[in-house]
């Protein structure tokens, strides 16, 4: 894997930004998280005026074998059926992503499927699934990092072409049970807090979830190499997520997570190089339990509340449109002296007569 180098933000011009936001027409701070985003996203590029540059939305998609435990409801060639749909348009990330401009592209990291050649698919398959990480590792060291490689792949690519700004969702049959461990493994917290009911699990089917990923980390111990946890817990999809969001940082990209799987890439991006964090922007918060432990670990703040727990990339998508508000705010809001609006020492505001 290539030596990956993530710069700090343009700290120097934080006071700048956070000047331009309170001139604007409107009491300080009235604008609540959106102008900490158009703040976050003027350190990120080093200007006071951020641009969103051909957004692009990578779905990344893989297998797990750990679904041989009974740890889904769900069958697991419902991962390539969406993959399908996906390519097609549909589903909600589909839809989602013409909503809100995003251009999407399908990223095949470990399906177990042979697809046929399509524009917007990306084929970056290591392994027709990882493996079940009750029995052995999911990943071997080599295919956990070919799958960090890969990610960096594709996004080097997508900034050379002009993208500074990239959301990630993923499709997984079973892929709640790896970003379950790797809640627990990289920030030490019990098993059991960190289990929900993914795709609809019943309360039992939760407990049978938890034993098995409980004998899972007692198997396998915690590393202190952070790659090796996640190639003993991981997914194939999460390894390629955690290696596209850690290029990302390293070429000042902005980067959008969506939910409980693509959070637990960038829990395993921030436990390689902490540093990931300043360039990501949480979408929302998942209805998935572990999900707001996850963002509370790496201090981040969600953007929206809407009861999300679908994944795909879809709340990513929706949060888009607060950031382009945020962006608009910082670069075309009247100020006070262009709206011919004066702010009082008593904080009053009063229109010019």
């Amino acid at each position: 894997m290539d030596k990956l180098i993530i710069p700090d933000l343009h700290l120097e011009l934080k006071e700048d930004i956070q000047n331009k936001i309170d001139q604007k027409a409107k009491p300080i701070g009235s604008l609540g998280q959106m102008e900490e985003i158009a703040l976050q996203l003027g350190l990120i590029q080093g200007t006071l005026e951020p641009q969103l540059l051909k957004p692009v939305m990578l779905t990344v998609a893989s297998d797990h074998d750990i679904c041989e435990e009974g740890v889904s409801p769900c069958p697991i060639e419902i991962t390539w059926q969406q993959c399908l749909n996906f390519l097609d348009g549909g589903g909600g990330i589909g839809l989602f992503s013409q909503v809100y401009g995003f251009d999407l592209r399908v990223v095949d990291a470990g399906v177990k499927f042979d697809f046929k050649a399509h524009p917007k698919l990306i084929d970056a398959k290591v392994r027709k699934g990882s493996r079940n990480f009750l029995r052995e590792p999911a990943m071997t060291m080599d295919e956990c990092q070919q799958a960090i490689q890969n990610g960096r792949d594709i996004v080097a690519k997508l900034h050379i072409e002009g993208t500074n700004v990239v959301g990630f969702g993923e499709m997984g049959i079973g892929n709640t049970s790896p970003a379950s461990a790797l809640l627990s493994v990289y920030t030490g917290m019990d098993i059991r807090t960190c289990v929900g009911p993914g795709s609809g699990l019943s309360p039992d089917g939760v407990n049978h979830k938890a034993d098995v990923l409980e004998q899972a980390i007692s198997k396998h111990g915690v590393s202190d190499n952070a790659i090796e946890n996640l190639a003993r817990f991981g997914g194939f999809e999460i390894a390629t997520i955690a290696g596209g969001m850690l290029e990302a940082a390293s070429r000042r990209m902005a980067i959008i997570t969506d939910g409980f799987i693509t959070t637990s890439a960038l829990l395993a991006a921030h436990a390689i190089n902490p540093k990931v964090v300043d360039y990501a922007f949480f979408s929302h918060q998942s209805k998935e339990q572990g999900h707001q432990k996850m963002v509370s670990h790496m201090q981040g703040e969600p953007i929206l509340d809407l009861g999300f727990r679908l994944g795909e990339g879809t709340g990513a998508a929706v949060a888009y449109s607060v950031m382009q508000g945020a962006v608009a705010m910082i670069n075309r809001m009247t100020s006070f002296d262009e709206a011919a609006v004066y702010n009082t020492a008593n904080d009053d505001i009063r229109i010019e007569e």
